[in-house]
This record gives structure tokens, sequence and C-alpha cells, in this order.
């Protein structure tokens, strides 16, 4: 059986934080910046509004479920 591929980072993607001071939120990826030293940081958007910034190595992005036209071709 072959590892699952991550999911890759994207504006908009669903995101769980799974390491650092917000670990345990979840929300919407945003603002996907890279600073001088190569670390990657975005903003996640909660579902309530709330924003925060975290390093993207913190962040674990959820997989879709497949949508229902993906379902239909595969019968």
């Amino acid at each position: 059986m072959e590892p699952a591929m991550p999911t890759k980072l994207a504006e908009g993607a669903k995101c769980d934080v799974i390491g650092g001071t917000h670990k345990g939120k979840s929300g919407v990826v945003r603002d996907i910046k890279t600073g001088k030293t190569g670390h990657v940081s975005i903003t996640v958007v909660e579902a309530g509004g709330e924003r925060f910034k975290t390093l993207a190595k913190n962040v674990s992005v959820k997989r879709e479920p497949a949508s229902t036209d993906e379902l239909s071709c595969r019968q």
C-alpha cells in the first residue's frame, strides 16, 4: 500500500493546525508568504472570522472528499 500523497498547501484549502501556539484550531488558508530565511507563513481564517498567522510546517491540509461527479465516473 502506497502512502497517501500530502495535499498541496494553497489559498482556500481547509486545514488543521497540528503544532505551535494555535494547535487544535482549524480554518481556511489565506495569504501564503515566504520569508527571507525560507520559512513559509500563512494566515488561517477560522469559521467565526478570527484570523491568526502560523508557519506552514504547523499545518495539515485537509483532503477534500470526492465530489459527486468523481463518484459517478467510477461506477
